[in-house]
């Protein structure tokens, strides 16, 4: 599929609803820009939520979670020392 598009002053592309449809992305989602050679790719990047959903259970939430992800860092990584 192939489409023109023109961009604007401040270097923005428009990506046309049936490019977006084709590929599920959707508003507020992330793309990843690179460049190969003289071309311009970008490729969706997925939600790491959605990618992640179901794979871990958790009994309850910490009450405070910027000291629980602290904890869990710590441990990974005396974990790796070993």
């Amino acid at each position: 599929m192939s489409i023109i598009v023109k961009i604007d002053e401040k270097g923005r592309v428009v990506i046309p609803k049936s490019i977006r449809e084709k590929v599920k992305l959707k508003k507020g989602e992330y793309v990843n820009v690179k460049v190969e050679g003289k071309s311009i790719v970008m490729e969706p990047l997925g939600s790491i939520a959605d990618k992640y959903f179901g794979a871990f259970k958790i009994s309850r939430w910490p009450e405070d979670l910027d000291e629980f992800i602290a904890e869990v860092v710590k441990r990974w990584w005396t974990a790796q020392d070993t």
